[in-house]
């Protein structure tokens, strides 16, 4: 079952933690997560799941930023969440799936017990300029039945930043992450 609305605010501060918390941001089943500043963009023409893969950091400014078909955008939610004893999920917003701009390509299932930003594979369909702190997607709870083993992971449990692919954590133990080269143009900056 999905928690309303109403049950997802009886949560907030027990297993549900939403920081920053806007009242008019809650939905019916339903609460809207907004879209940071800052983008990441893979520099490699082939993705090399076995290592660490050079990303590019740009910066939304405030007049909007336009996303090109065929290129994978990687944001952040400005949100930070925290769940316990449910499982928190994202999907778009109607509105913003009727633009053609895909939120995330696969990611949208989170795990009991996750702590952190939440990192969105975006897509577009044709050219749409996108705004920093829109609403880009809702997270909503699904209650889980049976012992609960929450989520522990050393790859993206109590990130701070946008998570590139840390699978080559998985296949190939001995990579080491500060490997991966970031660049910074239009002055963008790695968050603290």
């Amino acid at each position: 079952m999905i928690l309303s609305g109403q049950e997802i605010r009886r949560q907030l501060g027990e297993n549900i933690i939403i920081d920053p918390f806007d009242e008019t941001k809650l939905n019916p089943n339903s609460y809207n997560l907004s879209l940071h500043d800052e983008l990441l963009v893979y520099e490699e023409l082939v993705l090399d799941m076995k290592r660490p893969n050079r990303v590019r950091r740009m910066t939304i400014p405030p007049e909007g930023l336009v996303l090109s078909p065929g290129q994978l955008y990687l944001a952040r939610t400005v949100e930070r969440t925290e769940t316990h004893n449910y499982v928190p999920m994202i999907e778009g917003r109607s509105s913003i799936g009727r633009l053609g701009l895909f939120v995330h390509v696969t990611a949208g299932f989170g795990d009991v017990g996750f702590c952190g930003f939440w990192t969105l594979e975006m897509f577009a369909v044709q050219q749409v300029r996108i705004y920093p702190g829109i609403s880009i997607c809702q997270i909503f709870y699904h209650q889980i039945v049976g012992d609960v083993t929450e989520y522990c992971s050393d790859k993206y449990q109590n990130n701070r930043d946008i998570q590139p692919s840390l699978m080559f954590k998985e296949l190939n133990p001995d990579a080491v992450q500060d490997d991966l080269q970031l660049t910074f143009p239009f002055g963008g900056r790695r968050a603290p």
